[in-house]
């Protein structure tokens, strides 16, 4: 340390603002060290702040009331279950037994508020060892207004998720604003919402100060790093990391107001820069083809903690199923070249009276199932026919009940969405046929024989109802089965979707103190790596929701502890 010339030093460096890296630097400090957080962007939050916000943490301390019991030998079986061998042992066990005590250190260092789902049934429910509820947590919503003149500086959720231009909604939200006009609850709980997001407009903040999702658990982590004084940095890109001559990682060099810094590192330095679902050049070497930059993850997102890592001699993890968490995305090209991306993760292709179809003009999927098994059931059917672009087909009544996309329900404007080609519009079956270039007669089969099964209640062919997460995301009054509604009556309307993403799954590989490894199992000296930086401890599966920012936030508090221990 002493022989390098350092602007400034530290006990530990946290690059990335993401849950993972605010988890490491809040506990680094929680445990005595000095530390300072660097974001290469001008925002706070990362891919965090744009995500769903669910939080996968069995045994969490809200499960024992959640009406469905657990225990460790049960998440244990799940996890072997669909995860398998692509993980080994120890990394799972690391994150089950250290989930549930993070979640208490934060607790009571008050920094998290999360809320057990009672229920929320884990992605394969019929599987050995699921669980309906319990498991997963949702951020409390937070008041941005705490955050001072700092709000400002959180990043913004994902503009598509927001209504009135600026105001931040959960499903729950969404049935009350629906309903509204029929229900006095709803009226009356809508009213409320409405009303504190004018007042918010009105007192000049920006957009609505009432956070969730996402968006909420990056605030939350925020305010604890400003309540606490941790000094951070933004607009301060990463450029390399600094090793000793035993190979040590001791500082990190960083580009900030236009000059070169280096910043010495006592302890060590944590990785944890979201990953690199923007980074051509990886995406080309590891996703499956045909892919596109269609990644939902804020596009700062390059992998430039993976080169960092890399370059100090960091080895990739490998024995993934998915490169990626994936997610159906639909893409507005807008006339002035910009491109709305939207995912289609739970709100509409789950409900009764859509489904999809590949390039043939055939059902290939289950609709309901998981938005990453969504596309994972794209590739697998584009081996035989075209399925990437794959179509979202729906009818006048569901359109209006649900929407499909960015084309709202209930009668809102969507001629704009038509002219600009996001959504196709036909009076028949065939005319829609043609515009999706499929066979007409293909496609009237594809109908016939979906609303035959509706008929019937059971999806014989692909099992849209099936299982317990399915129809815990369909329609609850829908008889008899949530999922299954016809498909009948005109104007007919389809969305192309593409293999889109919600972040990278393959990372760099660990160990289960989140120290980085080299391609001999090596461990590099004050190197740790987590949340998309780190190799998935899902193994590029995706068992639940919330299973990429349980991860983070666990394994960021134990790369925070390891620190301070080293």
């Amino acid at each position: 340390m002493n022989a390098q010339h350092w602007d400034k030093t530290v006990d530990a460096i946290v690059v990335g603002s993401g849950a993972a890296g605010m988890s490491a630097a809040l506990t680094a400090h929680f445990e005595g060290l000095d530390v300072l957080l660097i974001e290469k962007t001008d925002r706070i939050g990362g891919s965090t702040a744009v995500s769903g916000g669910a939080v996968w943490i069995p045994l969490n301390p809200g499960a024992q009331t959640s009406g469905y019991p657990d225990s460790l030998e049960k998440v244990q079986q799940y996890l072997d279950e669909i995860v398998g061998d692509r993980v080994p042992a120890h990394m799972k066990q690391a994150f089950l037994q250290n989930g549930p005590r993070m979640l208490d250190y934060m607790t009571s260092h008050q920094v998290l508020d999360l809320v057990t789902r009672s229920y929320s049934p884990d992605y394969y429910p019929d599987r050995p060892g699921a669980n309906l509820g319990g498991r997963s947590l949702d951020p409390a919503a937070f008041d941005g207004r705490k955050l001072g003149g700092k709000f400002a500086q959180l990043r913004d959720p994902l503009k598509e998720f927001l209504v009135l231009g600026g105001m931040m909604i959960t499903t729950t939200d969404v049935s009350h604003l629906l309903a509204a006009t029929r229900k006095f609850r709803s009226f009356w709980y809508s009213g409320k919402l409405v009303l504190r997001y004018w007042w918010d407009r009105l007192r000049g903040y920006g957009r609505g100060t009432r956070l969730v999702l996402g968006n909420a658990l990056a605030a939350q982590l925020f305010h604890a790093v400003l309540r606490n004084r941790i000094d951070y940095w933004l607009d301060t890109p990463a450029t390399s990391l600094i090793r000793d001559d035993r190979g040590r990682v001791t500082g990190l060099a960083v580009r900030r107001d236009g000059r070169m810094l280096t910043i010495g590192a006592r302890k060590g330095v944590v990785i944890a820069t979201g990953g690199f679902p923007w980074d051509e050049a990886l995406r080309d070497e590891l996703y499956p083809k045909p892919t596109g930059m269609w990644s939902m993850a804020p596009a700062d997102n390059k992998g430039d903690g993976i080169r960092l890592a890399r370059d100090a001699g960091a080895a990739m993890g490998a024995g993934h199923a998915s490169p990626a968490f994936w997610a159906p995305v639909s893409l507005l090209r807008k006339a002035d070249g910009t491109v709305v991306r939207y995912p289609h993760l739970v709100w509409d292709r789950a409900k009764p009276g859509l489904i999809a179809v590949n390039g043939k003009g055939e059902r290939f999927v289950n609709e309901s199932t998981s938005y990453h098994d969504f596309v994972t059931g794209m590739y697998e059917s584009n081996k035989t026919a075209p399925s990437i672009p794959a179509y979202l087909i729906c009818d006048h009544d569901f359109i209006e009940k649900w929407g499909l996309g960015l084309a709202l329900p209930g009668g809102r404007p969507r001629r704009h969405l038509i002219d600009a080609g996001y959504l196709l519009q036909a009076t028949t079956l065939e005319e829609l046929a043609g515009r999706i270039k499929v066979d007409p007669s293909t496609l009237a089969r594809t109908v016939q024989r979906y609303n035959s099964l509706v008929e019937q209640g059971e999806d014989v062919d692909f099992g849209k109802g099936s299982t317990a997460y399915n129809r815990y995301l369909g329609d609850a009054a829908h008889r008899p089965n949530p999922c299954l509604g016809p498909l009948a009556k005109p104007p007919y309307y389809a969305v192309e979707v593409v293999a889109g993403d919600i972040g990278t799954a393959c990372g760099i590989r660990t160990n289960s103190q989140a120290q980085a490894l080299s391609a001999d199992g090596a461990v590099i000296p004050g190197l740790y790596v987590a949340g998309n930086d780190m190799q998935s401890v899902m193994g590029g599966t995706y068992p639940a929701p919330g299973i990429t920012l349980g991860p983070a936030l666990t394994f960021g508090w134990v790369a925070g502890r390891c620190l301070a221990a080293s």
